[in-house]
């Protein structure tokens, strides 16, 4: 007599044969990963973009200092050949009050997904950095000194991760003895025109050992022809508005284009001693629709110093100077010095307590608010976490303690 198999032994066998005969599947990875970051700070003048007087103290929570507060998903999918299909979505947030860093935008700080091969390099499609900061960013005064408070006078130069572009292309090759370069195209997608709205950029970057460096150039075109109010179709605009607009560039901000050339470099003495700096030459570019006439340039260097005296404690120092050119009815170009200082205490591999000091002072004359014809006394604005709350003086200082948690 046959003896009957047992129905579970039965389903065993049957699903051992189907797998047996089944395609292999490409194994894949999804990450959740995120960043809280909140404390208190103060400055000692405060008031609007474009106002040379009234300025007043002011104390108040602030949110992403030390780094921006963020959830995000990120993943890759194996697809044989060395080639493996990448995506990140990331959302910027306050931890203060909870709310999106951009309204009506999901996924702010970068909606990408491409492909990547260690042959070939790497193409992405979507929202995310251009080239010119991805290359630049290990060199950045923002690493040490955060971009809140150290990045270079209202972060004229985009080395801060201010600058996202939407519609965009990046490609990043392998790198070879230490080199690698990186290309990236925003399409503005306006009709009739190929370049309006568009960003494009290009970057080299070098590092080997203790030695490294990056220099990049970027162009940032307004969709709005001839210049004039930025338009909703600049591949730079959050949910329609333009970023970047601080009491530097407040009366260039109708500009046609705008360009940065920038180098920047590192050099680590040992593990704990580390310098980096900086050159930027940024130019505000006129068309017929702009309040302004000639081209508006600004030239800035900056220099961290940066010291690790035991694996808990980092500590750095930076400077740097911002000069603009006589343009416009300008007669005294304006200057703004900054120097800032920063703390940071490790308590676990993802928690740590900072504080951060920064001084500036301005000199010479910008254009205010309503373009040429509009000249007004430079007015001092730290770093890029100031934008809307300048001083309204020459001086300004600001300091500022708080905590980040990483997941």
């Amino acid at each position: 007599m046959v003896k009957k198999p047992y129905p579970a032994k039965a389903a065993i066998a049957g699903a051992a044969a189907i797998l047996a005969t089944a395609p292999a599947f490409a194994q894949s990875t999804v990450t959740l990963y995120g960043v809280v970051d909140n404390g208190i700070g103060y400055q000692n003048n405060a008031s609007t973009l474009g106002s040379t007087s009234g300025g007043k103290s002011a104390v108040k929570m602030v949110s992403g200092v030390w780094l921006g507060d963020r959830i995000g998903f990120k993943g890759s999918e194996d697809l044989g050949g060395g080639t493996k299909a990448i995506f990140q979505l990331e959302e910027g947030f306050s931890g203060a009050t909870g709310a999106m860093s951009v309204s009506n935008v999901m996924f702010s700080r970068q909606a990408y997904v491409g492909a990547t091969n260690p042959t070939y390099g790497t193409l992405t499609a979507g929202r995310q950095y251009a080239s010119y900061y991805q290359f630049l960013s290990p060199y950045s005064p923002t690493t040490w000194l955060t971009g809140f408070y150290g990045a270079h006078a209202g972060d004229v130069d985009g080395l801060d991760s201010i600058y996202r572009a939407n519609n965009t292309l990046v490609y990043t090759s392998p790198t070879y003895y230490g080199f690698s370069a990186s290309g990236s195209y925003s399409l503005g997608g306006v009709a009739g025109s190929f370049n309006a709205g568009s960003t494009w950029s290009v970057a080299l970057q070098y590092s080997s050992g203790p030695l490294g460096g990056a220099v990049a150039f970027s162009r940032i075109n307004n969709s709005t022809s001839g210049g004039g109010a930025f338009g909703a179709a600049s591949t730079t605009s959050n949910a329609g508005a333009q970023i970047g607009v601080s009491a530097v560039t407040n009366g260039y901000q109708t500009a046609q284009a705008q360009q940065r050339f920038a180098v920047g470099g590192l050099y680590k003495f040992n593990s704990s001693w580390d310098v980096s700096a900086t050159y930027s030459n940024v130019e505000y570019i006129p068309g017929t629709g702009s309040a302004f006439t000639n081209t508006a340039i600004f030239n800035t260097g900056g220099v961290v110093l940066h010291w690790k005296p035991a694996a808990a404690w980092d500590f750095a120092t930076g400077y740097s100077y911002t000069r603009a050119t006589k343009a416009n009815g300008i007669t005294s170009s304006a200057q703004y010095q900054q120097v800032n200082l920063s703390e940071y205490y490790s308590l676990s591999k993802r928690t740590g307590i900072y504080a951060l000091q920064a001084y500036q002072r301005a000199n010479g004359q910008t254009l205010g608010t309503a373009g040429a014809g509009h000249v007004i006394d430079a007015t001092a604005t730290i770093g890029d976490g100031f934008q809307t709350t300048p001083s309204s003086s020459r001086s300004m200082f600001a300091a500022g303690v708080g905590i980040v948690h990483r997941f």
